[in-house]
């Protein structure tokens, strides 16, 4: 199963566009709606949802276990600043290569705009964005709320606190490490049981888009669509490239490794369900766990690159729909300011587009026009966050080889330890059997 996952997972992907497109043009819209899309949404949930189980245990075991066996609280300030060095590069180019794409391609000219009622009703309410408000938010006031609600910029706060102070401990705080461990070692064998799931998942959330907008809707946002995907290959370009200059030809091995989480993020359009997997295929590429379990939830809170590079184009797409000229001034502030509010949205589902709506509202720009999008959001969505995967993986390789901490490469699948069967106390180990259990 875990040498043919990709397979299972691209025929999930087919099959859920196939039976989407089928279930659209046969069945009635109103139906779809209330009887199918729930089981199909249900399918995808319940993966999303086992995903989410493991995410904080997981980065939680996986930092502290990383920084108390790095033993140098030095080495750990030294990949902190390489790693936001890395990230305010790579946050510059996306947004940059972003507004340089969508000023010379323009695909918000011509655009269908919806009407102002009905959008603003569509959109909602516009919460401020508030720099003070998401620095403070950093910070947890309870570690066992910020991992019962997934915050993952949160537990890698505590985590670097605790797996610090238990260096700093020595040898009293061996029992824990251990324990951190081997808890590690069992969400990542956890993982690979919820993985066999993904392409039962996979086909859900792609069945459940396809059939509730059709393909049609494609041709309706064609150009959009091919204009922004084309950015996304220009980005891939970039970093593959930046990636190829420290990681030489194994920057394609790398892509071997990851493609499956890059895969598990496309269909899902979530970042967090490929952590887990993004995890164990870098342990596998050469990335020690003191490196990925460090880099890996900063770079999903400071590093996601598709993310970023949407937020400028999308944003200045609709300022092209409504025919609203911007300087190159206000587009560098609108830069400026996507860079910031943009950091620690990994968590929130469809986060770019409050960032959007805020950064609209900010800047004076019509806020319904949101809706324009709104309809292929899903979409576009698919391509940003596979190129989030691509820059988080580039970038932990990059800082590893860049610490001269890679390490030889393991088969790319490694099958995991099984739990007993068929023992021969058949579960009756260590009781005390009462006779009458064998007398007929």
């Amino acid at each position: 199963m875990d040498r043919r996952l990709t397979l299972y997972i691209l025929i999930g992907m087919v099959l859920g566009v196939v039976v989407g497109q089928a279930l659209h043009l046969m069945v009635p819209a109103a139906m779809i709606k209330a009887e199918i899309a729930p089981w199909l949404k249900l399918l995808s949930d319940i993966f999303l949802n086992l995903i989410k189980m493991l995410v904080a245990p997981l980065v939680l075991s996986t930092i502290v276990v990383g920084i108390a066996h790095m033993g140098d609280s030095t080495a750990l300030g030294r990949i902190g600043f390489r790693a936001l060095a890395w990230f305010i590069t790579a946050s510059l180019i996306s947004i940059g290569l972003g507004l340089v794409m969508v000023n010379l391609l323009q695909p918000g000219i011509g655009a269908p705009i919806p009407d102002a009622a009905a959008a603003a009703k569509t959109v909602g309410e516009v919460k401020e964005l508030k720099a003070t408000e998401f620095i403070l938010s950093i910070f947890p006031k309870n570690a066992f709320d910020a991992m019962a609600t997934n915050n993952i910029l949160q537990i890698l706060v505590f985590s670097i606190f605790a797996g610090v102070a238990l260096s700093a401990i020595g040898e009293k705080g061996k029992p824990l490490v251990r324990g951190a461990d081997a808890l590690a070692e069992m969400m990542l064998q956890i993982t690979g049981y919820v993985m066999r799931y993904a392409p039962v998942a996979v086909f859900g959330a792609l069945a459940n888009v396809v059939a509730a907008s059709g393909l049609e809707i494609l041709k309706t946002y064609l150009e959009l669509l091919l204009e922004f995907y084309f950015s996304l290959a220009l980005l891939w370009v970039i970093l593959l490239g930046i990636g190829a200059v420290f990681l030489g030809r194994r920057i394609i091995t790398l892509i071997r490794y990851i493609r499956q989480p890059m895969m598990i993020a496309f269909s899902t359009a979530s970042s967090e369900a490929a952590l887990p997997k993004m995890f164990e295929q870098l342990d596998r590429f050469g990335v020690p766990r003191r490196i990925s379990g460090f880099m890996l939830p900063l770079g999903y809170s400071f590093n996601l690159d598709g993310s970023m590079m949407y937020m400028s184009f999308a944003t200045i797409f609709i300022a092209q729909a409504y025919g609203i000229d911007l300087s190159i001034t206000t587009q560098i502030m609108i830069l400026l300011t996507l860079m910031i509010s943009s950091k620690g949205i990994a968590a929130v589902p469809r986060a770019s587009l409050v960032v959007i709506t805020g950064t609209l509202a900010m800047f004076g720009l019509p806020v319904e026009g949101v809706a324009i999008i709104l309809a292929i959001d899903q979409f576009l969505d698919m391509g940003r966050t596979a190129t989030n995967v691509v820059g988080n993986a580039v970038a932990t390789s990059v800082i590893t080889k860049w610490e001269g901490m890679l390490e030889v490469e393991e088969p790319e699948f490694v099958e995991h330890p099984h739990a007993p069967a068929h023992t021969v106390a058949s579960g009756r180990a260590g009781l005390e059997l009462d006779e009458s259990n064998f007398k007929s």
